[in-house]
């Protein structure tokens, strides 16, 4: 199986940096293929600006999405100075709406593509992280924020459009994918709520409802408290988590 785990941890002397290399040690030895994206190691840009907002936008909405866009003088309103907004008025010419969407998403930022490549090349995901905040770092979440976009995760029918969650169509085919996250507090905490609020959150509405066959989130609590037996498990654990995937 071929998979692609996105790590989001700046330090390379972490115990989520151990866990990475025995996951990735049990995967290989298990006989699959990793690549592993590291997201602070490469730089990569969590922030959604407005070179994304192609990513978002569909050209086979509903007439009354593409009419509510006013896509033509909102571009031509963030131009700029006159000379840029002649510049854009040219680019334009006499497109509709849906033909500018389509002419920004030739454009669409590289980083994201390349990323969006990725995912597509691989059976399986999985994710290596510190709990945040009863989520992802900022790092991981808006790697899902850019990538995991419209077209690519999932489509959107009318209904969907007007505000049902039944009418998101997903559009991911992966067999399955795995969280594993170290968390400052212990059991006893997330079983008394943090991991379903996680569950919703994390594992089923950005993971699962875009496709996922099967979605697994692995827990080492308590990691500052941890003694070095505790952390060997763990680490030993890391290691069966990708020999038996």
């Amino acid at each position: 199986m071929k998979v692609l785990t996105v790590f989001a941890h700046p330090g390379s002397g972490s115990l989520c940096h151990g866990v990475l290399e025995r996951f990735d040690a049990g995967l290989r030895d298990a006989g699959h293929t990793n690549e592993i994206v590291d997201l602070y190691a490469m730089g990569f840009d969590p922030v959604l600006r407005e070179r994304d907002s192609a990513n978002w936008m569909d050209a086979d909405a509903p007439d009354d999405v593409i009419a509510s866009m006013h896509l033509r003088e909102r571009m031509l309103e963030g131009a700029g100075g006159p000379l840029r907004r002649f510049a854009v008025k040219r680019w334009l010419g006499d497109r509709d709406t849906r033909a500018i969407i389509r002419l920004l998403q030739r454009h669409r930022p590289t980083d994201v593509a390349l990323q969006q490549e990725k995912v597509k090349a691989a059976n399986a995901l999985a994710f290596i992280a510190p709990m945040y905040f009863v989520g992802f770092p900022a790092m991981l979440k808006g790697w899902i924020e850019r990538v995991f976009s419209l077209g690519f995760a999932f489509g959107l029918e009318p209904k969907g459009w007007k505000g049902d969650i039944a009418g998101r169509i997903p559009l991911l085919t992966h067999e399955k994918a795995l969280i594993i996250q170290t968390t400052i507090f212990d059991q006893t905490a997330y079983d008394a709520g943090l991991r379903n609020a996680i569950r919703v959150l994390v594992d089923e509405f950005a993971l699962r409802y875009p496709g996922i066959k099967r979605v697994e989130h692995e827990y080492f609590y308590a990691v500052h408290d941890a003694d070095v037996a505790k952390l060997t498990r763990y680490l030993e654990r890391a290691y069966q988590l990708g020999r038996q995937f």
